[in-house]
């Protein structure tokens, strides 16, 4: 990728709870979510979901179904929408209209793919061949970045971290095609499965391109011997999470220097820019690789980057590699049992390479000039809730808390859609060319604009996400927070839901953003989106010995109660957004009695409006998942599971326990001075 995007991606009750009973669907609430066999005392999410989990049964697509899968569905389906109506007009080449419409049509058409086989490959595979001298394979690897493969490291554009105001190159470790290091060193049994199945995938992909049974045996060896390299030189998830760590700034002649065995002039040439400085990610993982790039014969490097070439085109190619690629990315990683209908992907292409494009046409028809006035303002009423909540901790000196307000005023607001949309023009699509060759040539357009930002002034105006991307982003460099119309849908936003439903959902969504700014990553970025400490050093102490005890409550958590044992969750690892989960729920509570003027709103189908907050949040999560999804996101996901964002989280809210008479019999229970308050 040339894109690195730091965003850290979300009162007394009157009614009894034997009222709560399932009704219909109103102002918001879903009653049929609900499970009333379930105490929300002892098991909220079980309470608050239950319903809405034995009503949306996983399909065999699916590793993993929620709330917030079924909204991303029904944003596809109104993207399809769009696309099948661009199919059928007349417009005219040139046009993003045509572009759009022609490579959907491409990737829909199975016949011609089909037929094609393996040949569009074959082009960019002998240009891998022919690759001999140092100054060609690193000219190659930049070639395979700028088609969004990861062959040994990965290259990025972005704010330098201490100097926010303008673009630098990074380098992030990378290299390693099942996705994380553990994949690669763990000796479990789960994980040595995975492993055999990923010896498979590549067996299969070499043979599907036209290798000889013999040649695909030894590539298998190949690409897992310098994987595993790559990986045992590779920073854990937990590290990755340490941005001091991970700023190593350097002078063009210091990169260089220290990794002689990489020709750094012909790598940045086929970029198409003249480095500068350049900040190297993970030294260890540089060094991994630049030891490779001495050791590895002609024939290993060619057949490890040919692997990332395959592997990077599989899914614009026949069935035959699709089905491979599904068997190890969806199967045997995440237990999918089937692959999803061939429009999804189809969709995919367009939406993702010519996003702005899409996004354009698509708020037109569903995004309304009242939804995003209301969400400008649910945003100003967060920010002053994160306001009164700054100035209330007990913890934090006057001298933190003032600068924590100047970050605070100086968040950078973005929602629905960009003031000012992409230009697409220079993008070649040419339905007489390879599906193949016109994704790549949309990668590689999308990816030379951004690396032609590189030591130029940060524009603070761009979006990182598309318009009809349902999530949600806090960026510490640009310090900046971002909703896009994608995501101002129910349950996030629903227009008909009362006020203490939104502000449970959208609300939470808001104020969990906003902590981003200050949890144990963003806390490290001062208002200028520099790293750099505006903390004293007590009040840095205070914070970690909170976040410590946060962690130690999360790594309790059993995700999988497997045959080798149980699968704790991973506290370190989910510390941010676990933070984030709870200040956005703190500082949402607050906005919402705020918003209320001292009135008390009246019960809505036997639900008061403090229960309606917390059923607004649960609804957020409701989810199914296979244990192969849970060991994997456990692994890759720095979000805690659905059940845990709920439960684990409100177990540390006093005004949870008053909304819904928690009591120290109950199992939703944690005594007072277990409880953990950051925000």
């Amino acid at each position: 990728m040339i894109t690195k995007m730091k965003y850290f991606s979300m009162a007394v009750a009157i009614a009894t709870l034997s009222a709560c009973s399932p009704k219909a669907t109103d102002n918001g609430i879903d009653l049929t979510s609900i499970d009333t066999q379930v105490s929300p005392a002892d098991d909220f999410y079980g309470y608050a979901c239950g319903g809405w989990m034995k009503n949306n049964p996983l399909r065999p697509e699916h590793a993993r179904f929620g709330s917030f899968d079924k909204l991303i569905e029904e944003n596809q389906e109104q993207i399809r929408v769009l696309f099948d109506e661009l199919s059928k007009s007349d417009a005219a080449t040139g046009t993003n209209e045509r572009k759009i419409a022609d490579l959907y049509n491409m990737g829909l058409d199975s016949v011609t793919l089909n037929n094609q086989g393996a040949a569009p490959l074959r082009p960019y595979l002998d240009e891998i061949a022919a690759v001999n001298t140092n100054a060609e394979k690193s000219a190659m690897i930049a070639k395979l970045h700028l088609r969004n493969a990861s062959p040994f490291f990965a290259i990025y554009v972005s704010g330098d971290e201490k100097n926010s105001s303008m673009n630098i190159i990074g380098t992030y470790q990378g290299g390693m095609s099942m996705g994380d290091r553990d994949y690669y060193l763990n000796n479990d049994e789960a994980t040595v499965a995975i492993r055999n199945a990923y010896r498979n995938y590549i067996n299969n992909l070499f043979t599907l391109s036209g290798y000889s049974q013999e040649q695909a045996d030894a590539a298998v060896e190949t690409v897992l011997n310098i994987e595993t390299k790559l990986a045992e030189a590779a920073f854990s998830r937990v590290e990755l999470r340490n941005p001091e760590a991970n700023y190593n700034k350097m002078s063009y002649k210091q990169l260089k220097d220290t990794y002689k065995n990489i020709d750094w002039d012909a790598y940045f040439s086929a970029l198409g820019v003249q480095a500068q400085d350049v900040v190297v990610g993970q030294v260890k993982a540089m060094a991994a690789v630049d030891a490779l790039m001495a050791s590895l014969s002609l024939d290993e490097f060619r057949t490890y980057l040919a692997f990332n070439m395959i592997n990077c085109a599989a899914d614009c190619l026949s069935d035959d590699f699709t089905n491979a690629q599904f068997d190890f990315y969806g199967r045997a990683l995440s237990g999918k049992e089937e692959q999803e209908p061939r429009w999804k992907h189809a969709l995919a292409v367009p939406n993702s390479l010519m996003s702005e494009a899409v996004g354009e046409m698509y708020v037109k028809k569903h995004f309304s000039p009242e939804s995003k006035e209301r969400m400008v303002t649910l945003v100003a009423n967060l920010a002053d809730a994160l306001g009164q909540h700054i100035d209330a901790l007990e913890w934090m000196s006057d001298e933190t808390k003032a600068r924590a307000h100047e970050k605070l005023s100086t968040f950078h607001v973005k929602i629905g859609y960009p003031d000012q949309w992409r230009d697409y023009s220079a993008l070649e699509i040419n339905p007489e060319d390879s599906y193949l060759d016109n994704a790549l040539r949309a990668v590689e357009f999308e990816n030379r604009n951004n690396i032609a930002e590189a030591y130029k002034p940060v524009d603070k105006d761009k979006w990182l996400i598309s318009p009809q991307t349902v999530n949600a982003y806090y960026n510490p460099t640009t310090n900046e927070i971002c909703f896009p119309a994608g995501i101002l849908q129910p349950p996030f936003f629903n227009p008909n839901a009362d006020d203490a439903v939104n502000y449970g959902a959208i609300g939470v969504v808001i104020g969990h953003e906003m902590t981003h700014g200050f949890d144990d990553q963003g806390r490290q970025y001062d208002k200028d989106g520099n790293l750099n400490s505006w903390w004293t050093a007590e009040d840095e102490a205070r914070f970690n010995e909170r976040a410590d005890k946060l962690v130690a409550q999360f790594d309790k958590i059993v995700v999988l109660d497997g045959e080798e044992g149980p699968v704790y969750a991973n506290g370190r690892f989910t510390l941010g957004e676990n933070i984030a989960d709870q200040g956005g729920l703190r500082v949402a509570h607050t906005a919402f009695i705020n918003s209320l003027n001292g009135n008390t709103p009246d019960p809505i189908s036997g639900f008061t409006a403090e229960q309606r907050f917390y059923l607004g949040y649960a609804a957020l999560w409701a989810g199914n998942i296979r244990e192969a999804e849970i060991l994997r996101r456990t692994t890759t996901d720095p979000h805690s599971l659905g059940r845990w964002r709920v439960n684990a989280t409100l177990r540390n809210i006093d005004d949870f326990y008053k909304a819904f008479n928690v009591t120290e019999e109950d199992d939703m229970y944690l005594a007072p001075e277990e409880r953990v308050i950051i925000w």
